[in-house]
């Protein structure tokens, strides 16, 4: 039976099975099945190429040994949930090159749309947090123009509201002006 017959994958199956797409054909692993990404809108292109921006300007402008990649770099949070973050922050460990997935990511970023609202905000939220590399998973709400702050804090997580100022991700020790972000929105 063809991978791409199966109902439900592991998320070894779904890594090898995504490989054989063509090119711009996206896909996530929620609960063990295959769902297809959709067009993204350019509001959600513009701001997460923002945000990425804002992350790369801050880690430079701190020297930290971090690399941030936009969206592509796929992380699998657990054997049926496999997740691409609309940008990855990995600090502290090289990022395989020539890989599609990221081992050991640091700050996590979703920009919300309509059809993935809900599992942005809670499935995502959930599984994310179960990697222990992860400080922090951002998420972007642009008709509301807020940032959404979820970090790690002792034993659970601490969650922020932004609609301006600043936002320190501590570790590793990016800090970025919200509106940044948000500007290529006006």
């Amino acid at each position: 039976m063809d991978l791409a017959d199966r109902a439900t994958m592991t998320a070894t199956e779904f890594l090898e099975w995504t490989a054989t797409l063509s090119e711009g054909e996206r896909h996530e692993l929620v609960a063990g099945e295959p769902v297809a990404m959709a067009p993204e809108r350019n509001r959600h292109n513009l701001l997460k190429t923002a945000c990425c921006r804002a992350l790369e300007d801050g880690v430079r402008a701190a020297g930290l040994d971090c690399t941030v990649l936009g969206d592509g770099a796929t992380v699998v949070v657990s054997d049926d949930d496999v997740y691409e973050p609309d940008a990855t922050v990995q600090c502290g460990e090289s990022v395989d090159l020539d890989a599609t997935t990221v081992t050991r990511p640091t700050i996590l970023v979703e920009v919300l749309s309509p059809p993935t609202r809900g599992v942005d905000a809670g499935g995502k939220l959930y599984g994310y947090f179960r990697l222990p590399s992860v400080e922090h998973y951002l998420i972007l709400d642009p008709a509301k123009r807020v940032l959404i702050h979820h970090r790690r804090s002792g034993g659970g997580i601490d969650t922020a509201i932004l609609h301006e100022g600043a936002v320190r991700l501590d570790p590793p020790g990016i800090e970025f002006d919200v509106g940044v972000c948000f500007g290529t929105l006006a």
